[in-house]
């Protein structure tokens, strides 16, 4: 199922949802510059492999810089639209609750802890993790609490054909981390030895981070509109 808008009104302009997408957007354009370096070949400068390595997080030679860097690269074109649709659907009310500062500093929280959850879950993964989806869980953990009953409209494939439903938010929300919760569990005994796996538990320690960390910030008080 992918959202494609939220009814919650927001009152104030998302600068920090929108800077957190051209910082992303912009290090993706930089990867696409960098060439490849195939197996068994030695290439000379910065290659894309290289970079990942450097800045991702790879857990069992663990640079703890890589947890806050890792957050600002992704895999491939369909990675990082995915993520940036998704801060962009959730990450706007969010924002207009808990303020510009707080939010950026949520954000990067729920990155940080996400990411964390990841190397503690596997201590001794050569394989790199890149990609912000484990800050955007925590943004999608904090929204389940705080518009748990906004509208989102959303794009849904019924065996051979695709509709749009208008879904809450709460329904939307608990059926994605349960999909990363079980994920997650099918997962174990697999993710350190196979390459292209989904970080099923920095999304779901994301989320958990984002519901208890929005629960205890200080936000603004809304009074809640929808729009139809």
């Amino acid at each position: 199922m992918i959202p494609l808008k939220s009814s919650e009104r927001t009152e104030t302009t998302p600068v920090v949802t929108l800077l957190i997408i051209a910082v992303n957007v912009l290090v993706f354009l930089y990867e696409l510059t960098l060439p490849d370096s195939p197996p068994g070949y030695r290439v000379a400068g910065m290659t894309l492999n290289r970079f990942i390595g450097t800045y991702g997080i790879v857990p069992d030679r663990l640079h703890f810089s890589s947890i806050l860097t890792s957050m600002f690269i992704h895999g491939g074109f369909l990675h990082i639209a995915g993520n940036m649709w998704f801060l962009w659907i959730f990450g706007r009310g969010i924002e207009d609750l808990l303020g510009h500062m707080r939010y950026l500093l949520f954000y990067l929280s729920c990155g940080l802890i996400a990411g964390f959850v990841h190397v503690m879950l596997n201590p001794f993964s050569p394989v790199p993790t890149v990609g912000a989806s484990g800050a955007i869980a925590g943004v999608m953990g904090a929204y389940l609490v705080k518009y748990p009953r906004a509208r989102i409209y959303t794009l849904v494939p019924i065996v051979i054909f695709i509709t749009t439903l208008e879904l809450p938010a709460y329904l939307l929300l608990i059926y994605w981390f349960v999909i990363q919760f079980f994920g997650g569990i099918g997962s174990i005994g697999y993710s350190q030895v196979s390459k292209g796996d989904v970080a099923w538990f920095a999304h779901v320690g994301g989320f958990l981070a984002g519901i208890l960390l929005v629960m205890v910030l200080p936000s603004r008080e809304r009074n809640r509109y929808y729009s139809s």
